[in-house]
């Protein structure tokens, strides 16, 4: 009983009266949004994109660029963050290059002489 007709198996007057009643069921719905002032159909209605006026992006965008702008004001100091310089190397004198040369040269001969 609780099967859905199949609509080959329906006669021609009952498929006549089911296109009747359609037309009346949207006849209503149309009437009914008509006094309502919206659409009728519950979900079915589908939603129109909302846009932005070109003269309203350039608003907003005016807005937040003065938004950033005061900030910049009020944190000069995190505005420009520079990397930290780099420490100068301290340059040997020739006299103690030779000397750390000599003894790096006596360490390693040591070495040398210790594996053989």
């Amino acid at each position: 009983m609780n099967d859905p007709m199949n609509p080959l198996d329906l006669t021609i007057n009952q498929l006549k009266r089911a296109a009747a009643i359609k037309e009346q069921v949207e006849a209503l719905n149309k009437e009914l949004g008509s006094i309502l002032g919206a659409s009728a159909r519950s979900g079915a209605a589908s939603k129109k994109k909302r846009t932005m006026s070109a003269s309203a992006k350039k608003k907003i965008a005016a807005a937040q660029r003065a938004r950033w702008a005061s900030l910049r004001r009020a944190n000069p100091a995190t505005r420009s963050v520079k990397p930290a310089a780099k420490a100068k190397k301290k340059a040997f004198s020739s006299a103690t290059r030779a000397k750390l040369s000599a003894k790096l040269k006596a360490y390693w001969a040591a070495k040398r002489a210790g594996k053989k």
